[in-house]
């Protein structure tokens, strides 16, 4: 296992040098920060020293060289918005994205798993139909077109719900309910094929001769060893939330790092958007490891 982890780890780590080449060099393509945070018929000079402060003088090789090394220190420079260290800004807005994505996977998964379970073992009957409709068109639908729909329903319409903001639990439903959707189809579709094949099993016929009660022969015995193609599916849709929920962070006015990201890009705030992206990316690995160490609590036979 600890050969198995140090593998993922520099894989992980390779990817995530390989993306921090990629987002410095494309982010300075946005423009001249100048542009944005002195005035319009700002002089020369005051443009110079502006550069200057914020190291944007040198050569980008330079640039790209002193941020690698300030990395390595796990410094990641002071956000030209803020005044204020890039990576603080960024850890206090992935905290409300964390928890969006944390309460949302949770309804997705439980609710996934127990719709799907009940659709496999009622195949092809009403229930069976009617949640591979919804889930098929909530694995189609687009997240901004619900997001704008839901708005104009439920904020503009009929004036339940906030537009924007995290003041109340009110404030969340919107926000939560788009996110939920689209996962929610998907890990439904492979819970319920999953489920299909393993209930067929000759084990579950055995069960099922001896009397056991249909809760326990779902839930207890042919979910577990369902399981291993819907944790990869969650894996998936999870990190698909963090990255997904720029979009929807955007529409909602959702202070999570999505948003901040969308706004530093525009701002041209380059420390802040390498910081977004690392932390993201980070978090997004791990998830990914602690996945591969859940196949072997789910299923034995698996070794690394």
């Amino acid at each position: 296992m600890t050969a198995f982890l140090q593998k993922r780890a520099f894989a992980s780590l390779i990817s995530l040098m390989g993306l921090v080449v990629l987002v410095f060099f494309l982010s300075r393509l946005t423009g001249d920060p100048t542009t944005l945070y002195l005035p319009v018929d700002a002089s020369l000079e005051s443009r110079e020293q502006f550069r200057e402060l914020h190291g944007l003088n040198d050569p980008i090789l330079v640039q790209f060289g002193r941020y690698v090394g300030d990395l390595v220190q796990f410094d990641f420079g002071m956000s030209i918005r803020r005044s204020a260290p890039a990576i603080d800004v960024v850890l206090q807005a992935f905290v409300w994205t964390l928890q969006l994505a944390l309460i949302t996977m949770t309804l997705v998964t439980v609710a996934a798993i127990v719709i799907g379970s009940i659709a496999a073992f009622h195949i092809g009957g009403v229930f069976d139909r009617i949640a591979t409709f919804f889930s098929l068109i909530g694995a189609s639908a687009p997240d901004f077109w619900i997001a704008i729909i839901s708005i104009v329903i439920f904020s503009v319409g009929l004036g339940w719900l906030p537009t924007s903001g995290t003041g109340t639990v009110w404030h969340w439903i919107l926000p939560i309910a788009v996110l939920f959707i689209r996962p929610f189809g998907l890990i439904l579709q492979v819970v319920r094929g999953s489920m299909v094949s393993t209930l067929s099993s000759a084990y579950v016929k055995t069960a099922r001769a001896k009397g056991l009660r249909n809760k326990p022969i779902i839930f207890v015995h042919a979910l577990r060893n369902a399981m291993l193609p819907v944790i990869t599916v969650i894996g998936d849709q999870a990190a698909a939330l963090l990255n997904g929920a720029v979009v929807v962070e955007t529409i909602f006015g959702f202070p999570g790092v999505g948003k901040l990201m969308i706004d530093s890009i525009l701002q041209r705030d380059f420390t802040v958007v390498l910081a977004a992206i690392m932390v993201t990316a980070v978090a997004i690995f791990v998830m990914n490891i602690l996945i591969d160490i859940l196949y072997a609590v789910l299923d034995p036979r698996i070794r690394y």
